[in-house]
């Protein structure tokens, strides 16, 4: 039963890719095929898109998709999702689904194993987030600084995430394989609203990763171990990739 409202930012800026959530070559938008992935999980109900320009909400409305447009000036998708959150009047106990409006091959399982880890207990209190983590996949390289690593603690909650390779393996130390962190965030309306309101910390703005706030903070954020193979749209190349992936599903020879 679905008990999750997923909120969607989008915006159209995009360096390396502009207007990249309305590229439309397989007759949707990019956006919509997030939102489908989204609808998907079980455990959620609702799917609402943060758009920060009007061009979003009407591309989407052939879909029928509901959508909040939210000023143009937010820092992140966080923020964003915050004042979406504030104008749909959702409650303190609400359970959000933050999932990147770029990744349209999202699994939605994923979705419900982080909200399944939210609602899981860790030393006898809900965690304050949850997220995902995974095996890297073959031919990625885990010293890339484009792919954030994840290390957790023994009940499964995040110690550190970095761009950096962690944990590092000295010679003749045990070798920890290290995680992939994947953006999918799930948290309540409350912890969002207190979130958005903390200061930003040294590591963070350091790492230019925005969980890392919630640790500092002395926060919880609790990590599902999962497979994943969704790749995030950032280039015209990648979109043409999903493109030709899209097809090949939709019309296999």
């Amino acid at each position: 039963m679905g008990d999750a409202i997923a909120i969607i930012p989008a915006r159209l800026a995009s360096t390396r890719f502009p207007e990249k959530v309305l590229a439309c070559e397989t007759g949707k938008p990019l956006i919509e095929h997030v939102c489908e992935a989204a609808s998907r999980a079980e455990r959620v109900s609702r799917v609402v898109v943060a758009a920060d320009d009007g061009r979003i909400v009407e591309a989407l409305r052939p879909f029928g998709r509901e959508c909040v447009l939210t000023d143009p000036a937010h820092p992140n998708g966080t923020s964003r999702i915050d004042e979406a959150a504030e104008r749909l009047g959702l409650s303190n106990d609400q359970i959000i689904v933050n999932a990147q409006g770029d990744e349209p091959e999202l699994d939605p399982a994923l979705i419900d194993a982080a909200i399944e880890t939210l609602l899981r207990p860790i030393a006898g209190r809900e965690p304050d987030a949850a997220t995902i983590a995974s095996p890297f996949r073959e031919g990625e390289d885990p010293a890339d600084p484009n792919i954030v690593k994840a290390v957790l603690r023994p009940d499964g909650s995040a110690l550190y995430f970095s761009r950096a390779l962690v944990p590092h393996t000295r010679e003749g130390g045990t070798r920890v394989a290290p995680l992939r962190h994947v953006g999918l965030y799930v948290y309540r309306r409350g912890f969002l609203r207190r979130y958005t309101r903390m200061a930003a910390t040294p590591l963070e703005q350091a790492e230019q990763l925005e969980q890392l706030r919630i640790i500092e903070h002395g926060g919880t954020i609790g990590v599902a171990v999962r497979e994943s193979h969704g790749v995030g749209i950032d280039t015209p190349a990648q979109y043409e990739a999903f493109v030709r992936r899209w097809k090949a599903s939709h019309n296999p020879s």
